[in-house]
């Protein structure tokens, strides 16, 4: 059992606070560092998704070097406050949100940037945040929290250990991470050329259109579509289905008979707040196939991967077809009918996806046989897809039942 050493959080790091920026300035100038990337990652990525327009003056007071941590500092709810994020290596002319606090190092060889982006993440950690966080409008972490915040450290050597070996489950969920928006990336291109540019092959394996393929003029859509292909009203073909919400007073957080998973739209980002509900005769409940897609917030994204009973703030997409089930959710998650359905509902007074949406849409019926090929291939992307959401999930359950034990010194990691 590795000894523990307290420290006080403020004796081991300088905290300062982001920068204020405009919309003007965002979207083009030097990389930036947003609330959501803080919040959704361990560790900042390599490259910085995001631009800002700053000057050299501010980058400087705003820097990002190795080591740093960056840290949420507000929340609608205390779960959410104070999620870490840390660097790994210097970021030239890069700055962060004011939404967020950076925190220094003062002194080396005492607390490993490794082991610390696991720590403030532990549940350990997010008690004590829990406990020392008044909410008032919105939850907050100040200067007088972080001021007698306490740490409980092991040997710095035995940090390194511990650090290392969850570095490397984290880099492999990454990794898996890349794999499956490589799959669905190859997706929505094989959408598009098939039934987009209408280029599926013909009976001789050749581009349909670009190989001289019959071609007629639709009046709904206002162009060319194959030969003897249909379009019908998107409500022909499935309809939208809702759910109702229970009182969080059944909400649970672990498994247990007569009780369902409630999926909740956070939960496509995140494994850490798992939901469950009584099973009723009301609920509607989904496989990991089925479509979902978001009513509020990213309103038309479209989802799966999940069995269980989803929220008020997700809707059911019912293909009456089941062997057109992947056609539709290709439709549905194209890139024209995501922004349309997006902005249609970002410029309603109450910006919520319903069926009315829907109800706008028009789609074309293929030919049985190119739908048959497409399903096929789509199936096996899925299934990879999901076979590589397994396996993360069972690193992230491994990783998630180690961090409690190395952490308070229960267990050690051998050299």
């Amino acid at each position: 059992m590795s000894k523990l050493h307290k420290y006080a959080f403020a004796d081991l790091y300088n905290m300062t606070s982001g920068i204020s920026s405009t919309k003007e300035q965002a979207g083009h100038g030097a990389p930036f560092v947003s609330f959501s990337t803080v919040f959704n990652n361990y560790f900042l990525p390599d490259e910085l998704p995001e631009l800002m327009d700053t000057s050299e003056r501010e980058q400087e007071a705003y820097s990002i070097k190795k080591g740093d941590i960056l840290i949420t500092r507000t929340s609608e709810t205390v779960d959410e406050l104070a999620m870490s994020c840390v660097a790994l290596k210097d970021y030239p002319r890069a700055t962060y949100s004011g939404f967020v606090k950076r925190l220094r190092p003062k002194t080396t060889g005492i607390a490993y940037d490794k082991y610390m982006a696991f720590f403030l993440r532990s549940k350990y950690f997010r008690k004590v945040i829990n406990s020392n966080t008044i909410m008032t409008l919105r939850a907050s972490f100040n200067e007088d929290i972080f001021s007698f915040l306490t740490l409980y450290l092991p040997d710095y050597e035995e940090q390194v250990k511990i650090g290392d070996m969850l570095y490397n489950m984290e880099r492999k969920i990454i990794v898996n991470k890349k794999i499956n928006d490589n799959l669905e990336q190859q997706a929505k291109l094989l959408y598009d050329f098939w039934f987009t540019q209408f280029d599926f092959p013909d009976e001789k394996g050749k581009p349909y259109r670009a190989s001289g393929g019959q071609m007629q003029w639709n009046d709904t859509l206002k162009r060319y579509v194959p030969i003897g292909w249909r379009v019908v009203p998107l409500l022909k073909v499935a309809n939208w289905e809702s759910n109702s919400q229970p009182p969080k007073s059944e909400f649970i957080y672990k498994p247990r008979e007569g009780y369902v998973r409630f999926i909740q739209n956070r939960d496509y980002g995140s494994s850490a707040h798992k939901t469950y509900i009584p099973l009723t005769k009301s609920l509607s409940i989904v496989d990991r196939y089925d479509i979902l897609m978001d009513k509020y917030g990213d309103a038309g994204a479209v989802r799966y991967g999940i069995e269980g009973a989803f929220n008020v703030a997700l809707g059911k997409i019912n293909v009456h077809d089941k062997n057109h089930r992947e056609y539709v959710r290709s439709f549905l998650a194209s890139d024209g009918i995501y922004n349309y359905l997006h902005n249609s509902c970002m410029a309603s007074t109450r910006a919520s996806l319903n069926e009315s949406n829907l109800a706008m849409l028009n789609i074309v019926i293929p030919d049985d046989s190119i739908v048959a090929k497409y399903e096929e291939l789509l199936r096996e992307i899925r299934d990879s897809i999901l076979k590589t959401n397994d396996e993360t999930a069972k690193l992230i359950e491994l990783r998630d039942w180690l961090l409690p034990i190395l952490m308070n010194g229960q267990a050690s990691v051998e050299d």
